[in-house]
């Protein structure tokens, strides 16, 4: 047993200790690649989706030094027929590349040679008579290694990503890392000897030089394209309910706060470490750590890319924007639209993707905050300012000031038309959701609720635990506020929030886009208790 060379299973055993979701199918998946062709899978998620703990779970079941049996007996693998066939039977080599780069830099060596050179030397160590002193080929030891009869190795590479993440910068850097993991992936006349399986996982998809994977033997699986694998994303619906029933733990509030990540064969998967941290904590809030990823938002997100503002916008506002993905070139430094630098987004975790309509947006409540900070800052403009005061709006409606809650929509819907369309209906209702963005915390906001006769624009739906009342809100273009606030009734608004009325506030906005001078561009609110 070893650092980087069958590590064993104490990682895997303290993370069945913990709140624990079966994954184990993955390995089911991997045993079925093991005598083909093309062992090798890249399966790249954003942080806090899991990584590591499948990485430390592959090397628990492989591990030939071990017996960890008792671990996977009562977990769906061990119903699967190869269960046995592989278990406990190949060398195991694991690295985190995150855990080199500090030693390189501490040393002033090159991360690629460090890895080698590590994994090398714990090799000579644990088969002293396998291997030349002076071999410095990591193929050619594992060779040397099976070839006196040892078991086959199964490679399990965690952050795989990291030097291109670290160092965006360093052509020459990325070049032999990739010349490096090619050259021991893509011999076959090694590999297929030596290498019975290959896992590796990270933030990005495998780099891309032009329109070619530089590993192409790899089977790639991303947050754009999961594949067969997208149970394995995150947590899918049915393990959150199955972990809120057990933790009495609310799951509408998991669904808003953590949920919205979509794939063609998997409508819901959540985040799940948030998914973990609101149970441990009893407190759903967002979990988003200062990562590089993080700071680096505010700097994606500002990009002079045309139409990328307006894309952002639009999300910001509830909806959706088309994405296409195939131009990315899966580095953090290589964009050449606004199409390059959303896709980045999507494999980071800050946008979902539908695959199939080929749209990107905001997911959930958690990633919602984290784009409140990012455009709190001079290059957002009155967008910013807009969804950092839009506290200040909500607790104007809630105290029925119609004349603020107008002055406010003004500044908005002004500001929101400047990367979209003014006179549009849709840009008012974008203006609307950013004016009120940090309401989000407190309600669930849904566009067009069926209300009876037709559908309520937008309804605020209190959380629970809140105090504060409901809402609706109906838009209007060139008629009046009345007019707004007669539809609402005429729609009859408490069949569907009847819960909810000596409780609710009825906000009427009307917009009028032909009035011209001192009247320009000018709304107007009325506000009433129902």
């Amino acid at each position: 047993m070893g650092i980087y060379i069958n590590p064993g299973y104490n990682g895997f055993e303290e993370i069945r200790r913990d709140i624990y979701v079966d994954k184990t199918g993955l390995i089911a998946y991997v045993n079925s690649l093991i005598g083909k062709p093309k062992p090798l899978v890249s399966f790249s998620r954003p942080r806090r989706f899991g990584k590591s703990f499948d990485a430390n779970m592959l090397c628990a079941y492989y591990d030939r030094s071990c017996d960890s049996r008792f671990l996977f007996e009562d977990l769906e693998i061990s119903r699967d027929p190869d269960f046995e066939k592989h278990l406990n039977q190949y060398n195991v080599i694991s690295f985190d590349v995150t855990g080199f780069i500090a030693d390189a830099k501490e040393k002033g060596t090159n991360i690629v040679f460090e890895i080698k050179n590590s994994v090398l030397k714990e090799l000579r160590e644990l088969f002293p008579d396998c291997i030349d002193t002076e071999e410095s080929n990591l193929g050619k030891a594992l060779y040397a290694v099976v070839s006196r009869g040892n078991a086959k190795f199964v490679f399990v590479i965690d952050e795989w990503d990291a030097l291109f993440r670290e160092f965006k910068n360093d052509r020459q850097l990325h070049k032999d890392y990739i010349l490096f993991l090619r050259n021991l992936f893509k011999n076959k006349d090694l590999t297929g000897k030596t290498i019975a399986a290959a896992y590796m996982t990270g933030i990005l998809p495998i780099k891309k030089y032009g329109t070619e994977s530089a590993l192409s033997d790899f089977r790639e699986f991303s947050m754009t394209d999961p594949l067969i694998l997208s149970k394995y994303v995150g947590f899918t619906e049915a393990e959150v309910r199955m972990l809120c029933d057990r933790y009495d733990t609310d799951f509408e509030e998991m669904k808003q706060w953590y949920d919205g990540y979509s794939f063609e064969d998997m409508s819901s998967v959540y985040s799940p470490n948030s998914v973990m941290s609101a149970i441990n904590f009893r407190r759903f809030k967002s979990y988003w750590t200062q990562t590089e990823t993080f700071e680096g938002l505010k700097n994606y997100i500002g990009m002079d890319f045309d139409g990328l503002k307006g894309a952002i916008t639009e999300m910001l506002g509830g909806g959706r924007v088309s994405v296409k993905i195939s131009s990315f070139q899966n580095d953090m430094t290589s964009f050449q639209n606004k199409n390059d630098v959303l896709t980045l987004l999507i494999h980071l975790g800050y946008l979902a993707y539908d695959s199939e309509k080929r749209e990107a947006y905001i997911p959930n409540l958690e990633v919602a905050e984290a784009y409140e900070d990012a455009v709190n800052n001079e290059k957002w403009g009155i967008v910013g300012e807009a969804v950092a005061d839009s506290e200040k709006l909500l607790d104007a409606t809630l105290r029925k000031d119609a004349d603020a809650v107008a002055e406010a929509l003004e500044m908005t819907h002004e500001s929101v038309s400047s990367v979209l369309q003014y006179n549009n209906e849709s840009s008012l209702s974008c203006a609307i959701t950013i004016a009120y963005y940090t309401a989000k915390r407190f309600y669930r906001i849904v566009r067009e609720l069926p209300s009876g006769k037709g559908y309520a624009d937008l309804a605020f739906i209190p959380r629970r635990g809140t105090d504060k009342p409901a809402m609706i809100v109906e838009l209007k273009y060139d008629k009046d506020a009345d007019s707004a606030i007669r539809q609402i009734h005429d729609n009859r608004y408490d069949g569907v929030l009847k819960e909810y009325v000596g409780n609710l506030l009825l906000v009427g906005i009307n917009y009028d886009k032909e009035a011209r001078g001192e009247d320009a561009k000018k709304h107007s609110c009325i506000i009433e208790q129902a």
